[in-house]
């Protein structure tokens, strides 16, 4: 019997170092690093979603990196198939696939499969984009309460894009999207041997990075890059238009906030959003325990790690490159 492919998953929220570790992960096993992050597809967001550097893309391959335009929303059926994609050709090339990311659908697609909903007319997505511009996001699950009152219990009122998601399989199907993941339709696993090294830093750590990271794009031209965006007149439900810092630059942009303020307005919107990806990875288990190593510390890069510590997270890797 063939033994299944090894590949690597590097979940954790924001800002907690994945890119890093990953990096450092590459250059030490030969790998690919695999993005992970559903903002990170968007081709024109390099700067406010915070992907690798062109240099750090050049020390070792990235695969899925603003492949998307921001006119297209990317779904989780999508990525999981590009994903695959990129696994299989690292294997392949005889690297160690790594994926890193922030986004927990994108992981649990992988390790236990994904349901696959019917194409939804265009009608009724059209419906959807329409109530959430009409009646906001709030009411919109209000109203989405009274038609699947178990799909709208699993999501937050503020999350208007799976909301917009949630209205339309309703609509488009008849069917309610907790009724489709309730009944065991689509995907199986993906047929891989997977090992999660979960970064899960202090939440004063996250924050401190937060804010770090923010001064940091709007020197590297956030501003600037959110501008351009803008001008490409997109619709403003669209994933790429609500990355995090987007609507808080373009309403400085507009003139309706200080610089300043859309700052403190970003980096506590993160710093929730964070809040809510730690919650998930924690109870949200990707694979079994025993293939599981969990990091309390925000890494910085190869240097914050002591001997011992880097030697515990290589061996924890080899013990899945090894077929263990």
């Amino acid at each position: 019997m063939t033994a299944m492919p090894f590949a690597l998953l590097v979940p954790g929220p924001t800002a907690s170092g994945k890119s890093a570790l990953a990096l450092m992960l590459a250059a030490r096993f030969g790998g690919v690093v695999i993005n992970a992050d559903s903002m990170q597809v968007y081709r024109e967001l390099r700067v406010i979603t915070a992907r690798p550097t062109v240099e750090e893309e050049a020390m070792q391959p990235h695969r899925l990196y603003g492949v998307r335009p921001s006119a297209e929303a990317a779904s989780v059926a999508w990525w999981r198939e590009a994903a695959l994609a990129e696994m299989a050709a690292a294997r392949a090339a005889g690297k160690l696939p790594i994926l890193c990311g922030g986004t927990g659908l994108y992981f649990r697609a992988l390790t236990q499969g994904l349901v696959e909903i019917p194409p939804i007319p265009e009608e009724a997505r059209a419906e959807a984009r329409g109530l959430l511009a009409e009646l906001g996001p709030e009411r919109l699950h209000a109203r989405l309460a009274e038609v699947d009152p178990e799909s709208a219990a699993k999501l937050r009122p503020s999350d208007s894009q799976r909301l917009a998601r949630a209205w339309e399989v309703w609509r488009g199907t008849g069917k309610g999207m907790a009724a489709w993941n309730a009944s065991g339709e689509g995907t199986g696993p993906a047929p891989w041997h997977f090992r999660a090294l979960h970064l899960d830093p202090p939440r004063d750590q996250l924050r401190e990075a937060i804010r770090r990271r923010w001064a940091a794009m709007l020197a590297a031209g956030a501003v600037e890059e959110v501008r351009a965006l803008l001008e490409l007149g997109l619709d403003p439900a669209l994933p790429a238009m609500r990355a995090h810092g987007v609507p808080e630059i373009g309403a400085y942009l507009a003139g309706r906030i200080t610089l300043e303020r859309a700052g403190e307005k970003a980096c506590l919107a993160i710093g929730q959003y964070t809040k809510r990806q730690a919650t998930w990875f924690r109870h949200q288990p990707l694979v079994d325990p025993t293939r599981l190593h969990t990091i309390h510390a925000r890494i910085a890069g190869e240097a914050q790690f002591s001997e011992s510590e880097r030697e515990r997270i290589f061996a924890f890797v080899c013990e899945g490159v090894d077929g263990r």
